[in-house]
């Protein structure tokens, strides 16, 4: 805890630090997979998904729907209904957070700081995202804002002035140079996930 001891407020970014991204875009692919066996008996859903999970570690997200439709031939029509199942789906697991964040988390609860979660992206899909997320009680300390609601960096601004906090009283926990340089912007400390969790 040597990095909170005089911290008010720790703030969290959402994918790849709370829960692994990986874990809601592979099971969102998924259900798009049988949705689509579903609706043209072809292609059968198991092979989209073998597909999927492989291109997945090397490339994400990126173009992955126009590659799926080039190499199965599904009708790029259905581009929207898997728009629509990242910002609704149902999953069919819970996320989890990860193990050694929890542990951070419940420490953070007992020493009565502020948790808050600033997430980057489209916010029904992150909110869809933080509702299917295991949080082990830990949801009724959470306060969570969604960057894309804010004009460019004004987020951070927000939250400072809500809460009355010198800059020096935040702490910005986050996995990537982006989110490094976003802190750093705002004058606000700033420590990577794997400071945390090794």
């Amino acid at each position: 805890m040597k990095f909170v001891e005089n911290k008010k407020v720790i703030i969290f970014e959402l994918d790849d630090v709370l829960i692994p991204q990986k874990d809601y875009d592979l099971q969102v692919y998924y259900l798009f997979a049988h949705f689509i066996e579903y609706l043209e008996s072809f292609p059968p859903a198991n092979d989209v998904i073998e597909f999927i999970s492989k291109r997945y570690f090397s490339h994400a997200n990126e173009n992955m729907f126009e590659e799926v439709s080039k190499i199965f031939g599904i009708d790029k029509k259905y581009k929207e209904n898997l728009e629509l199942l990242f910002e609704s789906a149902k999953l069919t697991l819970k996320l989890l957070l990860y193990k050694e964040v929890l542990s951070f988390l419940q420490e953070l609860v007992l020493d009565r700081k502020q948790i808050i979660i600033l997430t980057a992206g489209n916010p029904k899909q992150q909110l869809n995202k933080i509702t299917q997320t295991e949080w082990n009680g830990l949801d009724q300390y959470l306060k969570v804002y969604f960057e894309d609601e804010f004009e460019d960096g004004k987020a951070l601004e927000t939250i400072i002035k809500e809460y009355k906090l010198q800059k020096n009283e935040i702490l910005f926990i986050g996995k990537n140079e982006f989110h490094r340089v976003k802190a750093i912007e705002n004058g606000i400390d700033y420590i990577s996930l794997n400071q945390i969790i090794n």
